[in-house]
């Protein structure tokens, strides 16, 4: 990677304040899935829809993975790691590779 080689990887990657918002709000948007699908009301099924949309698409190829809600949540917190490292190089990119 070019730019700034001794800052630390994660860092770069994850260092944007829009990556690390984007990051709390798929955390908060898997959580409250898992808080809506503990209910009995008849929208909880469509509740793990709405993390998989927000990191989609590696959220939605990762799915293909057998396991129940471990690999729900592997899928999830994937497409927000790959997202959010996009969000931090888009962002750099527009404000000219300065911090």
């Amino acid at each position: 990677m070019t730019g700034h080689p001794d800052r630390p990887l994660l860092r770069r990657l994850y260092g944007d304040a829009f990556a690390l918002a984007y990051l709390g709000i798929c955390a908060a948007l898997t959580v409250w899935a898992f808080a809506a699908s503990a209910g009995d009301n008849e929208d909880a099924s469509l509740a793990g829809v709405i993390p998989v949309l927000a990191t989609a698409p590696v959220s939605i190829a990762a799915l293909a993975l057998p396991g129940g809600p471990p690999a729900f949540v592997l899928a999830v917190a994937a497409g927000a790691l790959v997202n959010a490292a996009l969000i931090a190089w888009c962002s750099r990119r527009l404000r000219g590779g300065k911090r």
